[in-house]
């Protein structure tokens, strides 16, 4: 299955699936608030909304998707320890992390906290452990993008701190679809918190998307992101009216728009197209 960059909103016939007519809202109608949008039906391609889907902007941690796909790619053994250093902590940002310098943790738990809690500091060491360093995964990281055919983007680091990682909504789209054949990734990136055992202490990490703990969702995976260049961000694959879809929304100018934004287009698919 391929998604066609060539439909745009004009009335899309979703075989099966009920009708997008004329007279439907757009995207602005639908008062959302995120810069660029794009909700695809997961099993034809189809674009249900679009709003400058083709826009190369920023993608701030929704790069930790492709970063777990290269380290998942390399079949590194997952019970590994690795160690939060120094050298993974936030310089450019100064963002803060509840993983200390000399935390070790086996790589699959890493790979966790990088996905769930968007922890940058896991997410950097996974790309600092790859063999070769982190010139190599950044490569890794852009190898794969060519693989997946992303015309619009690049990555520059495995945290997305960086905005020099930058990518599409379509491309998005591509990434998605792509993880989302990842077992690992689907289970980590929706489970609604996790624990992490640091000597005596115990340190939750919730997900950083509040509406895997919402049960009128069900989502089959799930991203965030966020830097000043990116706005807030967020990626799903779930079910809305009873079939696959994808959602990618960037660039939300408010801390909780990209999550009424999510929901505006739940609401509405499932009034259009029903829920049956």
């Amino acid at each position: 299955m391929g998604f066609s960059r060539g439909m745009r909103w004009m009335g899309l016939v979703c075989a099966g699936f009920g009708v997008l007519t004329a007279a439907s809202p757009s995207p602005a109608r639908l008062s959302l608030k995120s810069a660029s949008v794009l909700v695809l039906d997961q099993l034809t391609g189809q674009a249900l909304v679009e709003k400058q889907a083709e826009a190369v902007v920023p993608i701030a941690s929704l790069t930790k998707l492709m970063t777990a796909m290269v380290v998942l790619d390399a079949h590194l053994d997952p019970r590994e320890s690795l160690t939060i250093t120094a050298d993974d902590k936030d310089e450019l940002r100064h963002s803060r992390s509840r993983l200390p310098v000399g935390t070790h943790l086996p790589r699959e738990q890493a790979l966790l906290l990088a996905l769930l809690a968007s922890e940058n500091r896991a997410a950097h060491a996974l790309g600092r452990t790859f063999p070769g360093g982190l010139t190599a995964f950044v490569q890794a990281m852009n190898a794969k993008a060519r693989e997946l055919g992303l015309s619009g983007s690049r990555f520059e680091d495995p945290t997305g701190l960086s905005s020099g990682n930058v990518a599409t909504a379509w491309d998005l789209a591509r990434i998605l679809e792509a993880a989302y054949r990842y077992p690992e990734i689907r289970d980590f990136t929706t489970r609604p918190e996790t624990t992490l055992q640091s000597g005596r202490r115990s340190i939750q990490f919730p997900n950083t998307n509040a509406l895997v703990r919402n049960p009128r969702w069900n989502i089959g995976l799930s991203k965030t992101g966020y830097i000043e260049e990116a706005g807030r961000c967020l990626v799903m694959q779930a079910m809305l009216a009873n079939r696959p879809v994808l959602v990618i929304l960037l660039d939300s100018w408010g801390k909780y728009t990209r999550l009424g934004d999510a929901n505006r287009i739940k609401q509405w698919l499932e009034a259009r197209l029903g829920s049956r």
